[in-house]
Protein backbone atom coordinates (compact mmCIF):
# COMPACT_ATOMS: atom_id res chain seq x y z
CA UNK A 1 0.00 0.00 0.00
CA UNK A 2 0.75 3.72 -0.40
CA UNK A 3 3.23 4.22 2.43
CA UNK A 4 4.82 0.84 3.24
CA UNK A 5 8.38 0.40 3.30
CA UNK A 6 9.72 -2.11 1.21
CA UNK A 7 12.49 -3.53 -0.73
CA UNK A 8 12.39 -3.89 -4.29
CA UNK A 9 13.69 -6.75 -7.09
CA UNK A 10 15.01 -5.38 -10.62
CA UNK A 11 17.29 -6.35 -13.32
CA UNK A 12 18.62 -2.84 -13.58
CA UNK A 13 17.88 0.77 -13.36
CA UNK A 14 18.02 1.06 -9.48
CA UNK A 15 20.91 4.00 -9.38
CA UNK A 16 17.93 6.78 -9.97
CA UNK A 17 15.69 8.55 -7.18
CA UNK A 18 12.48 7.19 -8.19
CA UNK A 19 11.92 3.86 -9.56
CA UNK A 20 8.55 1.71 -11.32
CA UNK A 21 8.97 -1.57 -10.32
CA UNK A 22 5.77 -4.33 -10.70
CA UNK A 23 3.98 -4.43 -7.56
CA UNK A 24 4.88 -8.21 -7.65
CA UNK A 25 8.74 -7.42 -7.35
CA UNK A 26 8.04 -5.42 -4.23
CA UNK A 27 8.16 -7.19 -0.27
CA UNK A 28 7.22 -5.69 2.84
CA UNK A 29 10.63 -4.81 5.21
CA UNK A 30 10.07 -6.16 8.38
CA UNK A 31 10.14 -4.04 11.55
CA UNK A 32 13.46 -2.30 13.02
CA UNK A 33 15.18 -3.12 9.25
CA UNK A 34 17.32 0.05 8.09
CA UNK A 35 16.89 0.99 4.21
CA UNK A 36 20.34 0.19 3.77
CA UNK A 37 19.63 -2.93 5.25
CA UNK A 38 16.79 -3.31 2.76
CA UNK A 39 19.04 -2.83 -0.28
CA UNK A 40 21.43 -5.26 0.65
CA UNK A 41 18.93 -8.25 1.39
CA UNK A 42 17.10 -9.33 -1.76
CA UNK A 43 19.43 -10.39 -4.01
CA UNK A 44 22.53 -11.56 -2.30
CA UNK A 45 20.55 -13.72 -0.11
CA UNK A 46 17.85 -15.32 -1.97
CA UNK A 47 20.74 -16.26 -4.34
CA UNK A 48 22.71 -17.46 -1.37
CA UNK A 49 19.42 -19.42 -0.17
CA UNK A 50 18.37 -21.15 -3.25
CA UNK A 51 21.87 -22.30 -4.02
CA UNK A 52 22.61 -23.75 -0.63
CA UNK A 53 19.05 -24.73 0.23
CA UNK A 54 16.76 -25.77 -3.32
CA UNK A 55 19.63 -26.83 -5.33
CA UNK A 56 22.79 -27.12 -2.20
CA UNK A 57 20.28 -29.17 -0.12
CA UNK A 58 22.72 -28.20 2.60
CA UNK A 59 22.26 -30.64 5.54
CA UNK A 60 24.15 -30.49 8.95
CA UNK A 61 27.68 -32.36 9.10
CA UNK A 62 28.08 -31.57 5.79
CA UNK A 63 31.16 -28.97 4.27
CA UNK A 64 31.02 -25.68 1.68
CA UNK A 65 33.22 -23.88 0.02
CA UNK A 66 32.47 -20.13 -0.70
CA UNK A 67 34.32 -18.36 -3.30
CA UNK A 68 34.80 -14.54 -3.03
CA UNK A 69 33.56 -15.06 0.85
CA UNK A 70 33.65 -11.90 2.14
CA UNK A 71 31.38 -10.12 -1.03
CA UNK A 72 27.61 -9.45 -0.55
CA UNK A 73 26.45 -13.42 -1.22
CA UNK A 74 29.49 -14.76 0.25
CA UNK A 75 28.69 -12.91 3.63
CA UNK A 76 24.97 -13.80 3.40
CA UNK A 77 25.85 -17.94 2.93
CA UNK A 78 27.70 -17.84 5.50
CA UNK A 79 25.11 -16.47 7.64
CA UNK A 80 22.56 -19.14 6.29
CA UNK A 81 25.27 -21.74 6.50
CA UNK A 82 25.64 -21.10 10.60
CA UNK A 83 21.61 -21.35 10.78
CA UNK A 84 22.48 -25.26 10.11
CA UNK A 85 24.07 -27.51 12.56
CA UNK A 86 27.85 -28.39 12.24
CA UNK A 87 28.49 -27.09 8.58
CA UNK A 88 32.13 -27.09 7.98
CA UNK A 89 32.61 -23.32 5.75
CA UNK A 90 35.60 -22.46 3.81
CA UNK A 91 36.27 -19.62 1.82
CA UNK A 92 38.15 -17.74 -0.26
CA UNK A 93 39.25 -13.80 0.39
CA UNK A 94 42.38 -12.10 0.62
CA UNK A 95 44.63 -12.72 3.63
CA UNK A 96 43.26 -8.84 5.40
CA UNK A 97 39.92 -10.19 5.57
CA UNK A 98 40.64 -13.50 7.03
CA UNK A 99 39.68 -12.17 10.30
CA UNK A 100 36.36 -10.65 9.81
CA UNK A 101 35.62 -14.29 8.33
CA UNK A 102 36.54 -16.08 11.14
CA UNK A 103 34.50 -14.13 13.33
CA UNK A 104 31.30 -14.37 10.91
CA UNK A 105 32.19 -18.06 11.10
CA UNK A 106 34.35 -19.60 8.56
CA UNK A 107 36.57 -22.31 9.94
CA UNK A 108 38.67 -22.22 7.10
CA UNK A 109 39.45 -18.89 5.44
CA UNK A 110 42.05 -19.49 2.28
CA UNK A 111 44.14 -17.03 0.72
CA UNK A 112 43.36 -17.28 -2.82
CA UNK A 113 46.59 -14.78 -4.51
CA UNK A 114 49.06 -17.04 -2.09
CA UNK A 115 47.46 -20.59 -2.45
CA UNK A 116 46.19 -23.13 -4.38
CA UNK A 117 42.66 -23.17 -2.14
CA UNK A 118 42.06 -26.77 -3.85
CA UNK A 119 44.90 -28.36 -2.58
CA UNK A 120 44.40 -26.17 0.96
CA UNK A 121 40.84 -27.63 0.94
CA UNK A 122 42.15 -31.36 0.32
CA UNK A 123 44.75 -31.00 3.20
CA UNK A 124 41.98 -30.43 5.65
CA UNK A 125 39.37 -32.52 3.78
CA UNK A 126 41.19 -35.40 1.68
CA UNK A 127 37.52 -36.05 -0.04
CA UNK A 128 36.81 -32.65 -0.66
CA UNK A 129 33.56 -30.84 -0.11
CA UNK A 130 30.02 -31.36 -0.10
CA UNK A 131 28.57 -27.95 -1.68
CA UNK A 132 30.71 -25.34 -4.19
CA UNK A 133 29.60 -22.29 -4.59
CA UNK A 134 31.06 -20.96 -7.91
CA UNK A 135 30.99 -16.96 -8.77
CA UNK A 136 34.47 -17.67 -10.73
CA UNK A 137 33.47 -19.44 -14.16
CA UNK A 138 36.02 -20.84 -16.88
CA UNK A 139 39.12 -23.14 -15.39
CA UNK A 140 37.94 -22.37 -11.51
CA UNK A 141 34.65 -24.49 -12.15
CA UNK A 142 36.79 -27.56 -13.16
CA UNK A 143 38.20 -27.14 -9.84
CA UNK A 144 35.45 -26.92 -8.28
CA UNK A 145 33.72 -29.93 -9.80
CA UNK A 146 37.14 -32.23 -8.73
CA UNK A 147 36.76 -30.82 -5.17
CA UNK A 148 32.90 -32.39 -4.72
CA UNK A 149 32.70 -35.26 -2.49
CA UNK A 150 30.20 -38.12 -4.22
CA UNK A 151 26.82 -36.64 -4.41
CA UNK A 152 28.27 -33.24 -4.07
CA UNK A 153 26.83 -30.33 -5.52
CA UNK A 154 28.56 -27.29 -7.65
CA UNK A 155 26.16 -24.20 -8.22
CA UNK A 156 27.53 -21.98 -10.59
CA UNK A 157 25.98 -18.06 -10.85
CA UNK A 158 28.98 -15.95 -11.86
CA UNK A 159 31.32 -15.51 -14.23
CA UNK A 160 33.94 -12.74 -12.14
CA UNK A 161 36.64 -14.89 -13.82
CA UNK A 162 36.13 -12.19 -16.90
CA UNK A 163 36.90 -8.95 -14.27
CA UNK A 164 40.49 -8.45 -14.17
CA UNK A 165 40.82 -4.82 -13.27
CA UNK A 166 38.74 -1.36 -14.20
CA UNK A 167 39.04 -2.24 -18.29
CA UNK A 168 38.21 -4.49 -20.39
CA UNK A 169 40.79 -7.41 -21.15
CA UNK A 170 39.92 -9.78 -23.93
CA UNK A 171 42.81 -11.99 -23.51
CA UNK A 172 41.14 -12.69 -20.21
CA UNK A 173 37.62 -13.22 -21.54
CA UNK A 174 38.56 -15.71 -24.01
CA UNK A 175 40.98 -17.39 -21.07
CA UNK A 176 38.31 -17.60 -19.25
CA UNK A 177 35.57 -18.77 -22.22
CA UNK A 178 38.50 -21.12 -23.58
CA UNK A 179 38.38 -22.78 -20.00
CA UNK A 180 35.15 -23.03 -19.45
CA UNK A 181 33.43 -26.29 -17.31
CA UNK A 182 31.82 -28.44 -20.27
CA UNK A 183 30.54 -32.28 -18.87
CA UNK A 184 27.56 -34.07 -20.64
CA UNK A 185 24.87 -36.12 -19.13
CA UNK A 186 26.85 -39.61 -19.64
CA UNK A 187 29.74 -38.22 -18.31
CA UNK A 188 27.78 -37.50 -15.03
CA UNK A 189 26.52 -40.96 -14.47
CA UNK A 190 29.71 -42.17 -13.18
CA UNK A 191 30.77 -39.33 -11.16
CA UNK A 192 27.60 -39.04 -8.96
CA UNK A 193 28.11 -35.48 -8.74
CA UNK A 194 25.58 -32.35 -9.77
CA UNK A 195 26.46 -29.54 -11.67
CA UNK A 196 23.48 -27.02 -11.51
CA UNK A 197 23.39 -22.97 -12.65
CA UNK A 198 21.68 -20.72 -11.18
CA UNK A 199 20.67 -16.78 -12.07
CA UNK A 200 17.86 -14.71 -10.11
CA UNK A 201 17.80 -12.42 -13.18
CA UNK A 202 16.12 -14.86 -14.92
CA UNK A 203 13.03 -15.73 -11.82
CA UNK A 204 10.71 -12.92 -13.27
CA UNK A 205 8.18 -14.95 -13.64
CA UNK A 206 8.71 -17.00 -10.72
CA UNK A 207 6.56 -15.13 -8.13
CA UNK A 208 5.24 -17.32 -5.57
CA UNK A 209 8.89 -19.16 -5.97
CA UNK A 210 11.03 -16.24 -4.95
CA UNK A 211 8.42 -14.74 -2.50
CA UNK A 212 8.35 -17.99 -0.23
CA UNK A 213 12.21 -17.63 -0.56
CA UNK A 214 11.88 -13.93 0.88
CA UNK A 215 9.13 -14.75 3.64
CA UNK A 216 12.20 -17.34 4.91
CA UNK A 217 14.72 -14.56 4.78
CA UNK A 218 12.39 -12.62 6.73
CA UNK A 219 11.80 -14.69 9.18
CA UNK A 220 15.16 -15.34 9.62
CA UNK A 221 16.08 -11.52 10.11
CA UNK A 222 12.87 -10.97 12.20
CA UNK A 223 14.33 -14.46 14.73
CA UNK A 224 17.94 -12.41 14.40
CA UNK A 225 19.59 -14.98 12.49
CA UNK A 226 20.84 -13.22 9.51
CA UNK A 227 21.23 -9.66 9.21
CA UNK A 228 22.78 -8.02 5.90
CA UNK A 229 26.52 -7.04 6.12
CA UNK A 230 26.79 -3.52 5.15
CA UNK A 231 30.66 -2.57 3.76
CA UNK A 232 29.98 1.09 3.22
CA UNK A 233 27.36 3.75 1.91
CA UNK A 234 27.53 6.01 -1.04
CA UNK A 235 26.05 8.69 -2.19
CA UNK A 236 25.11 8.83 -5.81
CA UNK A 237 27.81 11.23 -6.85
CA UNK A 238 30.43 9.14 -5.63
CA UNK A 239 29.55 6.08 -7.40
CA UNK A 240 32.89 5.89 -9.04
CA UNK A 241 34.52 5.98 -5.52
CA UNK A 242 31.88 3.10 -4.83
CA UNK A 243 32.50 0.89 -7.86
CA UNK A 244 36.46 1.49 -6.98
CA UNK A 245 35.99 0.20 -3.80
CA UNK A 246 34.69 -3.57 -5.26
CA UNK A 247 36.99 -3.16 -8.39
CA UNK A 248 39.98 -3.32 -5.37
CA UNK A 249 38.23 -6.05 -3.38
CA UNK A 250 38.67 -4.23 -0.64
CA UNK A 251 34.52 -4.59 0.87
CA UNK A 252 33.73 -6.67 3.10
CA UNK A 253 30.07 -6.73 2.76
CA UNK A 254 27.66 -5.12 0.86
CA UNK A 255 28.27 -1.80 -1.28
CA UNK A 256 25.48 0.57 -0.91
CA UNK A 257 24.43 3.43 -2.83
CA UNK A 258 21.72 6.15 -1.54
CA UNK A 259 20.35 9.29 -3.55
CA UNK A 260 22.29 11.73 -0.71
CA UNK A 261 25.17 11.69 1.52
CA UNK A 262 24.20 10.61 4.72
CA UNK A 263 22.72 13.32 7.53
CA UNK A 264 25.93 13.04 9.32
CA UNK A 265 28.21 13.82 6.64
CA UNK A 266 26.12 16.36 5.62
CA UNK A 267 26.53 17.91 8.81
CA UNK A 268 30.03 18.21 9.43
CA UNK A 269 30.06 19.96 5.59
CA UNK A 270 27.37 22.63 7.17
CA UNK A 271 30.10 22.68 10.19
Amino acid sequence: QVGDKVMVLARCGLWQEVVNVPASQTFLMPEGMSFEEGAALLVNYITAYMILFDFGNLRPNQSVLIHMAAGGVGTAAIQLCKTVENVTIFGTASAPKHESLKESGVAYPIDYRTMDYAEEVRKISPKGVDIVLDPLGGSDTSKAFNLLKPMGKLITYGVANLLTGQKKNLMAMAKTWWNQFSINALQLLHRNKAVCGYHLGYMDEEVELVGGVVAKLVNLYSQGKIKPKIDSVWPFDQVADAMRQMQEKKNVGKVILVPEAPKEESKKEEN
